[in-house]
C-alpha cells in the first residue's frame, strides 16, 4: 500500500520485508512488556519520521509498548515520504513501531492518523479506514472535562511550506545533517559518561530567527483555533513540544521523535501534559543499573 503511495521502484517498497517480517507478523508484538504499563485516556504523537535514520524508533516502540490509551492520535509526519522517495531506509525498530500501532488498533484503541506534509500522500485517503487506522485531514477531540481541541499537523501555517516548497526541501536536507550530527555527538558524549543532548534542538532555541518563527507559528495556529470557536489546538510540525495559553486558546504541541522523544497525554480527568521518554541507551551510563532499567517518563 505504502509502496504505491510513494511510487517506489519495483522491488524496493517491500516495507516490512526489510525487517524480515511480513504484514501479518507486524500485527503482533514481538514480546510482552517486562515493565508496568502507564494508562492514559488519550495519547498524541507526531513527527516520528519513520523511514529516516534520525527517527528514534527504539524509544518510540518502547513508549508505545508501555503506554496504553483509549485513543491514539498520530498527528502527522509519521512516515517521511520525502526521504523515502530520495533514499530507501527502514530498520527493524521502525517495523516494531508499526507493529505496536497496529496492535493497539487490534486491541480496541481508536487510532486516528492526521497526515502532515512529509506523509501528505495519505491526505488523498482522508475519511477512510486502513488496517483499523482512521485517516482525517483534521479532527476535533473532546477532552474528559469537555474542552474541544482542534487536532491538525500544522504545516498549512508554515509560510515556507505554502509558498516555497523547494525551500522546505532544502531545509529538510539541512535538518537531516543536524540530526546526523546529533547521533555522532551522542556517541561521543556516551563514551564520556554524559547524557543525551540535542544539537539541533539547541540551535533552534539559540538562533534568533528560529525562535521568532516558532512564536509566529504558535500564534498563527492559535488564531485559527480561535476562529473555529474551539478551546484549544493540538499540532506538531515544528518539533517543539509546548503547552501554553495564547489568548483564549490553549496551544499544545506534542513535539517529535527525532530530537525530544516527546508525547502529549491526557488523563481520565482531562489533564494534559507533555512527557519525554528515554530508553536506557539514551541515559547517562553512570546511572545506577536499577534506575537505568526503567524508561524515563518525565513531564517536560
Amino acid at each position: 500500500m505504502v509502496q504505491s503511495f510513494l511510487e517506489m521502484p519495483s522491488g524496493r517498497g517491500a516495507w516490512f520485508e526489510s525487517a524480515g517480517e511480513n504484514f501479518a507478523g507486524l500485527r503482533k508484538r514481538t514480546a510482552p512488556p517486562l515493565r508496568p504499563r502507564h494508562s492514559h485516556r488519550t495519547i498524541f504523537i507526531s513527527d516520528t519520521h519513520l523511514g529516516t535514520r534520525g527517527c528514534k524508533a527504539e524509544a518510540l516502540a518502547d513508549f508505545l509498548m508501555h503506554n496504553e490509551c483509549s485513543t491514539l492520535f498520530l498527528v502527522g509526519d509519521i512516515v517521511d515520504g520525502w526521504q523515502l522517495k530520495r533514499r530507501w531506509y527502514w530498520n527493524a525498530a521502525q517495523s516494531r513501531v508499526v507493529a505496536e500501532i497496529l496492535a493497539k488498533a487490534d486491541n480496541g484503541t481508536r487510532v486516528i492518523f492526521v497526515p502532515g506534509n512529509h506523509d501528505e500522500f495519505a491526505r488523498h485517503y482522508a475519511g477512510r479506514l486502513f488496517a483499523g487506522v482512521e485517516i482525517a485531514d483534521e479532527i476535533v477531540h473532546e477532552t474528559a472535562d469537555g474542552r474541544r481541541l482542534l487536532v491538525l499537523h500544522g504545516d498549512r501555517f508554515d509560510g515556507v511550506i505554502m509558498c516555497a516548497k523547494w525551500l522546505a526541501y532544502v531545509g529538510d536536507w539541512a535538518y537531516g545533517i543536524a540530526l546526523r550530527w546529533n547521533d555522532l555527538l551522542f556517541a561521543v558524549r556516551k563514551q564520556l559518561g554524559l547524557p543525551y543532548w540535542s544539537l539541533s534542538a539547541w540551535l533552534k532555541h539559540k538562533v534568533k530567527n528560529a525562535v521568532e518563527y516558532i512564536s509566529r507559528f504558535e500564534e498563527a495556529v492559535a488564531a485559527e483555533a480561535a476562529k473555529r470557536g474551539v478551546d484549544g489546538v493540538v499540532c506538531g510540525h515544528i518539533h517543539h513540544a509546548e503547552i501554553r495559553q495564547i489568548g483564549d486558546v490553549l496551544y499544545l504541541n506534542d513535539g517529535d521523535w527525532v530530537e525530544s522523544c516527546s508525547a502529549l497525554v491526557e488523563d481520565a480527568r482531562g489533564n494534559l501534559e507533555i512527557l519525554r521518554w528515554a530508553t536506557p541507551s539514551q541515559r547517562n551510563p553512570s546511572q545506577a543499573p536499577a534506575e537505568a532499567a526503567v524508561p524515563a517518563l518525565i513531564p517536560a
